[in-house]
């Protein structure tokens, strides 16, 4: 027997139960009456079904049926309004118009009786597009499913989390657990479908060798009602300082381009595709491509004299990098000395000095002599070919020691041209303990500037010390590292298109053992051999600009006493600005300016010119620009929702009116709607009984009566 939880809807009443006494007990009494109505029936007891209609009534009346008046108040019922605001709604009047469009369906729905609408607004979706629908979702479990009415979403129409099928929160269920279909309007800012070329790099490489091509693949779309006549569009590839290259591509159609990389270092590439008649925006028409242009495999030529302790370190730095091919040499005795071993026992193969120094010394990026001590070991000829080699662009690194003295200086051949430093014979050696210092240039220069331990100024480097150097009585170029007395240790010259760096102590390695706790060796090694190489992040006159957060940040390096200057900054567009530069460090000053507008801009001091892009923040955004009902019409239509264009004029927006609809249709000329919920909240209730007591007792003994008179009948 129901208990009065249990409730039936009837006619606008409910019906409820109140038993007289406990459940059970009425469930025995009514097995009882039951049990004695089958026995009676079975023995053809005369009256017996009137016996049982007196216990039925009595039953009844102790089940206590009730009628429930409930007295109520219709609660008003709340549709969402989502507005796009997210960042492809800047093409044009879109974002006006929306706000415009939901300040009126506001004012439309303050004119509904018992109609609510919730403004929420959709902004950037964090990289992954618009989400208007999550956003429906987040705002509807706020309301109770009984009364909400609908949504309506004020947007562009480019939505990136349209489902295939209807979401719960429209499809709620009511007390009977049937579910609604609640309707999913779309109001569009614009006049109708757009037309869009976009512009997709579909593969680019962020690595490429220099002297070899890039393959870029990219298509060209175009998106809506009026596409290109010929089915073609020009591209524009513009590289940072270089001519542009321009090709024609069919469209629709994923094409390789080809791009050579003719230096090191990253290469901006701009790609523009020609605008197509018509489009709505050229915004998505260019991209930016960044590639790093590396060399092929660095090849580097060691040549060590007596052998010592720094061959393990060169081996060890060189042999570590994968970038690099090690050719090493080591000269264990010279030719004018004979102390009896034989050759066999000195080197497994000769010593390839034609074919090194004449037929393949072009082939090398870098060429390092460690203690080398010539003593007839290169013809004269091949010494100058060493020089040459250095002019014509290569890098050569000298580490002297006792040997830089002897006869057999290098000093006194053709490569004592290209030297940096001039060391006497007469007390050029030194031999005392000292510690290695940065020079004001080595704390602005990049090979040497912030080396781990180099201390903040004079000669306060926490560096390990060293015993031996060798004292120059003249020097030019950047002396980046001193010793003793302040004598150059550490000396860079740049030599017509090559480079040399001599450094004028042969102990180096004992920072790799952690004499007097060491210091950056390999890093130091690394870098001045790099520089050799013509690395550009060590290039000693830097101009570098970034872009991020809509912000361009240019910085200017330099190894010269330079007070900061003013660059010239080129936007995509070509208006010009000149923009101060600030010191902010040893040898920095830098700016910051905004810089929002897409596409390559250029930073110019007069002597470097500098590139930067801004990444797109969100892809998606900006993949397809038009304004367009072709994804979100289907889900409208599976929601009885009705599909509207605003048009483009932020004053006076197409905005239809708002209606509460009984049932059926929920759109029509001029006016969409949202159906009748029947929300409301319950303020009274009262109770009356259906089955009186004394009725019950009237019809419990008429029909006793009637089964007594059945009875006494023969």
């Amino acid at each position: 027997m129901p208990g009065l939880a249990t409730l039936h809807h009837m006619m606008g009443h409910m019906m409820g139960w109140a038993p007289l006494v406990p459940t059970p007990v009425l469930y025995a009494l009514a097995a009882l009456a039951a049990a004695a109505a089958i026995a009676g029936l079975a023995r053809r007891t005369r009256g017996a079904l009137w016996r049982l209609a007196a216990a039925a009534a009595l039953l009844l009346w102790l089940a206590g049926p009730e009628l429930i008046r409930e007295t109520g108040q219709p609660l008003p019922q709340t549709a969402l309004l989502l507005v796009d605001q997210s960042p492809s709604m800047s093409i044009g009047q879109r974002a006006a118009t929306a706000r415009q469009a939901a300040e009126l369906m506001q004012q439309a729905a303050a004119r509904v009786p018992g109609l609510t609408v919730r403004t929420v607004t959709v902004r950037d979706g964090h990289g992954d597009g618009t989400r208007l629908l999550a956003a429906l979702d987040q705002a509807a479990a706020d309301i109770p499913p009984a009364r909400l009415a609908g949504a309506v979403l004020v947007t562009d129409g480019q939505d990136h989390d349209v489902p295939a099928t209807v979401p719960d929160h429209l499809r709620p269920a009511d007390a009977d657990g049937r579910r609604t279909t609640l309707p999913l309007h779309v109001l569009l800012t614009g006049r109708g479908e757009e037309t869009d070329r976009r512009l997709r790099i579909l593969q680019a490489p962020p690595y490429a060798i220099v002297g070899q091509n890039a393959t870029l693949r990219v298509e060209i779309d175009d998106l809506g009602p009026h596409p290109a006549a010929d089915g073609h569009a020009a591209l524009t590839l513009s590289r940072g300082g270089e001519a542009p290259l321009h090709e024609t591509v069919r469209t629709g159609i994923p094409q390789d381009i080809t791009l050579p990389v003719t230096r090191p270092g990253p290469l901006l590439v701009g790609l523009a595709a020609s605008a197509l008649p018509g489009e709505v925006s050229t915004a998505n028409n260019q991209d930016v491509v960044r590639i790093n242009g590396v060399r092929d495999r660095l090849r580097v030529l060691l040549v060590s004299g007596t052998p010592n302790q720094g061959e393990r370190v060169w081996r060890r730095l060189l042999k570590a990098d994968p970038s690099v091919d090690l050719v090493h040499f080591t000269i264990l005795r010279p030719p004018d000395k004979d102390d009896g071993t034989p050759l066999s026992d000195l080197a497994l193969i000769a010593f390839p000095v034609r074919e090194l120094f004449q037929q393949k010394i072009g082939q090398f990026d870098l060429i390092i002599l460690d203690g080398f001590e010539n003593r007839a070991i290169l013809p004269r000829a091949y010494l100058e070919n060493i020089a040459n080699y250095v002019r014509d662009g290569g890098g050569l690194l000298l580490i002297g020691g006792p040997e830089f003295l002897g006869p057999g200086s290098l000093q006194d051949t053709p490569v004592g041209e290209i030297l940096p430093a001039h060391v006497p014979v007469d007390g050029g050696l030194l031999e005392q303990r000292f510690r290695p210092a940065l020079t004001d240039s080595g704390r602005r220069h990049p090979v040497t500037a912030s080396l781990p331990g180099a201390g903040a100024q004079g000669h306060d480097a926490e560096w390990g010390p060293w015993y031996r150097t060798l004292k120059a009585d003249s020097a030019h170029g950047q002396v980046l590292m001193d010793g003793p007395d302040h004598t150059p240790l550490l000396v860079l010259d740049r030599v017509e298109r090559g480079r040399v760096a001599l450094l004028l102590s042969d102990q180096i390695w004992l920072w790799s053992h952690g004499e007097g706790g060491g210091g950056p060796q390999s890093e130091l090694l690394r870098r001045i051999s790099h520089w050799l190489m013509k690395e550009p992040e060590l290039e000693e006159e830097q101009l570098t600009a970034t872009i991020a957060d809509g912000r361009m940040r240019i910085v200017h390096r330099t190894a010269a006493p330079a007070g900061p200057r003013a660059v010239t900054v080129t936007a995509p567009d070509g208006t010009t600005q000149s923009v101060p530069l600030h010191i902010s460090g040893t040898g920095l000053s830098e700016a910051t300016l905004p810089a929002a507008l897409p596409g390559i801009w250029t930073a110019d001091d007069g002597t470097h010119r500098a590139f930067a892009a801004p990444a797109m923040a969100d892809p998606q955004e900006f993949a397809d620009l038009r304004a367009t009902a072709t994804l979100l019409a289907p889900l409208a239509t599976q929601t009885g929702g009705a599909v509207r264009w605003l048009g483009d004029d932020p004053a006076h927006p197409d905005v239809p009116g708002l209606r509460l609809a009984a049932s059926g249709t929920l759109s029509g000329p001029g006016w969409i709607g949202f159906p009748h919920r029947d929300a409301r909240i319950v303020t009274g209730r009262s109770a009356q009984p259906l089955l009186p007591g004394w009725v019950a007792l009237l019809v419990a003994g008429a029909a006793l009566l009637l089964a007594w008179w059945r009875e006494g009948r023969t």
